[in-house]
């Protein structure tokens, strides 16, 4: 570079030495490579110069590792906050979406010009709930449920909504490997990873043109590895969804997984879909590659870990069957955060139940000791400043060993799951929550 090569020509003729000056340089074959230069200028007797003298150190690949760990350390600080935001925002949504409900019961006429207005705020609560439940996505604090699954199998059960989904005018295009090794990974993580990417294929497509699915077996070992960056060593089974849309430019790239960066207009994308399925990857300890030139389209190619376990699930979860959301058990109810401790009795009285309610673990184990033949159920907050809800549930249990539990939380923590996967027979409600998904939930853990 002309520029770089006056800069430093200066700097060691005013100096006399000049160490570790980042210049970039060009090869023979036109390669331009960054480049470490240390050197000393030798004059003559006169004071002219004679010639510089030194080393260059190519630190191409350097520069190369140390933006993807900007990049992956970036992301994760990220991750961190958008969990936490969405864990305190949970709470919050959890108040506004159940009282909004409760009122919406008791407006039994449907002509009330309340109804409309509170049925807005109900509809503003649930939108929002969904873009912190993306968050959570993202930030790999999402609790799943994975199975063995064949993705063939399962991507196929889906093409005729993604048929729907994409619309008339562009072709989908579905290309199944042959032999496909199972995976383990959540079957509605499948969904979102598929309609996202879909979606966004979808929109990068002016008028007529071609979205194609496929799935394929591969393997990369440490030699290819290092020569492609973000490849990792493994056995994989490769999901692509490809477009022949507008494609973009790198600037655009290096931004698509962030929360809430779109290149759509004002109203007509949130930001959160890539950002989606990247969390939901990395969830899976997968990775994620990316191929794209503005006017050729793009290609999305995610690589999840071959699962060696026997035994291939349908993907479709078994819920046992609710013939009645009501009931008139008796629940011990524990949540530190007074609005949402007071909105949940609130709901569970609706259904028929007798509830003890609590903001504090320590006063719920002398209520459970004082009722201990009326309680059927405890329901509690994952995380709370005494003691933790699965503290509480063993203390419990482990005295009344007929009581069922219930967890609660906006937040995964490792108190009930392990990397994001619930433990076995754990029984758990998702914050912010519906008066009607409490109450199934409820059912299904005094039925189990």
């Amino acid at each position: 570079n002309p520029d770089d090569r006056e800069q430093w020509r200066s700097l060691a003729e005013r100096e006399g030495i000049v160490r570790d000056y980042e210049v970039q340089m060009q090869r023979i074959d036109g390669t331009v490579i960054n480049v470490w230069l240390t050197c000393r200028t030798v004059w003559d007797s006169e004071g002219q110069v004679l010639f510089y003298e030194g080393n260059f150190e190519d630190v191409t690949e350097r520069k190369k590792l140390e933006a993807q760990v900007r990049q992956s350390q970036k992301m994760e600080a990220i991750g961190q906050l958008a969990g936490g935001v969405a864990h305190d925002f949970n709470n919050m949504l959890n108040v506004i979406i159940g009282y909004a409900e409760l009122i919406l019961m008791d407006l039994d006429d449907d002509d009330n010009p309340m109804r409309r207005k509170i049925k807005g705020i109900h509809k503003a609560g649930i939108r929002s709930m969904e873009l912190t439940r993306q968050l959570l996505i993202f930030a790999r604090k999402q609790i799943i449920k994975p199975k063995t699954l064949d993705l063939n199998r399962t991507l196929q059960g889906m093409l005729t909504l993604l048929g729907r989904l994409i619309g008339e005018n562009i072709d989908l295009l579905w290309i199944p490997g042959t032999d496909l090794w199972p995976v383990k990974m959540d079957p509605s993580q499948v969904d979102q990873i598929l309609v996202n990417l879909c979606v966004n294929a979808r929109d990068a497509v002016d008028g007529p043109g071609k979205i194609t699915i496929e799935t394929q077996n591969i393997e990369f070992d440490a030699a290819y590895c290092a020569e492609h960056d973000g490849f990792i060593p493994g056995r994989y089974v490769m999901l692509a969804v490809s477009d022949n849309g507008c494609g973009m430019d790198k600037q655009t790239m290096d931004k698509i997984f962030e929360p809430f960066y779109t290149t759509k207009g004002q109203g007509q994308g949130t930001g959160m879909g890539l950002s989606t399925v990247y969390g939901i990857v990395k969830q899976n300890t997968g990775f994620i590659n990316v191929y794209s030139e503005q006017g050729h389209g793009s290609a999305f190619k995610i690589y999840l870990r071959r699962h060696d376990a026997a035994g291939i699930d349908d993907g479709i979860e078994q819920r046992p069957v609710v013939p009645l959301l009501r009931g008139d058990d008796t629940i011990l109810l524990v949540e530190d955060e007074p609005t949402a401790l007071e909105m949940t009795q609130t709901m569970l009285e609706r259904f028929g139940y007798t509830v003890f309610a609590s903001s504090s673990p320590v006063e719920a184990m002398d209520i459970a000791k004082k009722n201990s033949d009326k309680i059927n159920l405890l329901i509690t907050d994952v995380v709370m400043p005494e003691m933790t809800g699965r503290d509480l549930s063993d203390t419990l249990t482990a005295r009344y060993p007929k009581l069922k539990c219930l967890f609660m939380s906006g937040y995964t923590n490792n108190v009930i799951v392990h990397q994001g996967v619930l433990d076995d027979g754990v029984n758990f409600i998702q914050k912010p929550f519906s008066s009607r998904e409490l109450a199934t939930r409820v059912r299904e853990a005094l039925d189990a």
